[in-house]
């Protein structure tokens, strides 16, 4: 690579970092995007997408255990765990290779390196062929985050693993551990549940998926509970034992220590947080401000120092590769000096990839008390819409929240085998500050799933018809 000066340099080319930089390049600005690992980042090679790969498998093993209710006769079902795994890995890999492609196609130039700032606009390349000094009028810090690791639980890869190498198992554990029961730790329970392992799950705070609507999040905690996962919340783990053998440990209450249980699993998931990548980038040179292991930014992804920006899991969370994307998106626009729209957190959408699957958008109810809200609920169970019924899906509700004033949107909340797709008509409507009636309004195609989002809307102020 010849040229050592870019108006934009993209430090990380995972979710937030490969869009900025194409969105740059698109602008028609001079663009780097260095990567140290792989294009596509933790997301696309070992999170989100490989993740939903491994899931649709566990959803299919569980969908064939119940055909019969559909007619169907099947005989056995069984599974190869490294056919499974290796088709996730595939998935990455075209992903990977896809985003190279991209990056020709728009002419963003690309380094494999260690990123270290030597100033406010100027940085070192670690690359296997030696060192290279770049210079950019802007810089974006898009280097994602890593998992957090309890004192008495750090991972060893083999006893004690994270995410990554839950995702490529050769066997399936007898006994899984699960240590967090945030998305992550959540997904691979259900997982490794429906794959045949015996799976316990503690969790620090008094819910799974604490920052949920804990209506919801406790109908989920429910229904995985049917399944034969073991749930403990309000609860940690005491005296651990590591060995080549597995994990032992005493399950105790998060706040009074006492006892619940004694568990020993042959495999122990810590999925209880997550913390910027940050270190390795000599951030003081560039007199760039970090905070609880993360970069601090404005609402425009500005970082303390003029002409850097921070993006993504980096910047804090939520850790969420839309929302990474969104702001890589709007610093692109911001750089060229075009219209850029600032984040509001409170209009992130989340999603939980087990069976059925819990998505939101907006204030929990929780939230709306707790900021004093005149709110109205409406709820519509699916078992009560007709795709849900011919569909076998008819598990879970729509819950949604409005302002009794003014009928104005202020959450969703929807559990479902397919709620991850139906949340999005309900991001746009809280964009656009839609009230009850305009959703009532939104012709719905029956049958669909979705209009259990209608249905919800209309039961909140008293009109629903099918309920």
């Amino acid at each position: 690579m010849a040229d050592t000066a870019f108006d934009v340099i993209v430090i990380g080319g995972g979710p937030g970092g490969y869009v900025c930089a194409i969105r740059c390049a698109q602008l028609g600005l001079k663009t780097l995007c260095v990567e140290k690992a792989e294009l596509g980042g933790v997301c696309l090679n070992w999170g989100c997408i490989p993740t939903k790969a491994l899931i649709r498998s566990a959803e299919l093993i569980d969908e064939i255990k119940h055909a019969e209710q559909f007619g169907l006769k099947v005989e056995k079902v069984s599974f190869d765990l490294s056919k499974v795994v290796a088709r996730s890995r595939d998935i990455a890999g075209k992903l990977n290779r896809g985003i190279g492609s991209l990056f020709k196609k728009y002419k963003v130039q690309h380094l494999a390196g260690q990123v270290s700032f030597t100033g406010a606009n100027t940085l070192d390349v670690a690359t296997s062929e030696g060192l290279k000094r770049l210079s950019a009028k802007n810089i974006v810090i898009a280097t994602g985050a890593r998992p957090k690791n309890l004192p008495d639980l750090k991972p060893d890869g083999k006893v004690v693993i994270g995410s990554r190498e839950a995702m490529v198992l050769t066997t399936v554990p007898k006994h899984l551990l699960v240590v967090g029961a945030g998305a992550i730790g959540i997904e691979f329970a259900y997982f490794y549940s429906v794959l045949g392992a015996k799976v316990t799950v503690v969790e620090f705070q008094d819910t799974i998926l604490p920052v949920n609507d804990r209506e919801v999040s406790a109908l989920l905690s429910k229904s995985l509970q049917k399944r034969g996962i073991a749930i403990h919340t309000s609860s940690k783990l005491d005296k651990i034992e590591i060995s080549a053998g597995g994990v032992k440990a005493k399950i105790v209450g998060a706040k009074d220590n006492k006892e619940a249980a004694a568990i020993e699993a042959d495999i122990c998931l810590s999925a209880v947080g997550m913390t910027g990548n940050v270190e390795e980038l000599n951030l003081p040179k560039a007199n760039v401000k970090v905070d609880r292991g993360f970069i601090t930014i404005d609402k425009s992804c500005r970082t303390s120092t003029k002409g850097i920006y921070a993006i993504g899991d980096v910047a804090g969370p939520p850790l969420l590769a839309h929302k990474a994307m969104y702001e890589g998106h709007n610093v692109a626009e911001l750089i060229a000096g075009k219209h850029a729209n600032e984040l509001d957190r409170d209009q992130i959408p989340g999603c939980t990839y087990c069976h059925p699957q819990l998505a939101s958008v907006g204030l929990t109810e929780e939230q709306c008390k707790e900021k004093k809200l005149d709110y109205a609920v409406g709820k519509f169970p699916f078992i009560a819409n007709g795709m849900a019924l011919a569909a076998g899906e008819e598990e879970g509700l729509v819950k949604l929240i409005f302002g009794k004033k003014h009928g104005e949107l202020l959450g969703a909340h929807i559990l479902s085998g397919r709620a991850a797709d139906l949340i999005t008509e309900l991001a746009l409507a809280l964009k656009q500050e839609c009230t009850y009636e305009e959703i009532l309004a939104t012709m719905h195609a029956h049958p669909t799933l979705s209009e259990a989002v209608m249905e919800a809307a209309a039961q909140a102020f008293g009109q629903a018809i099918h309920i």
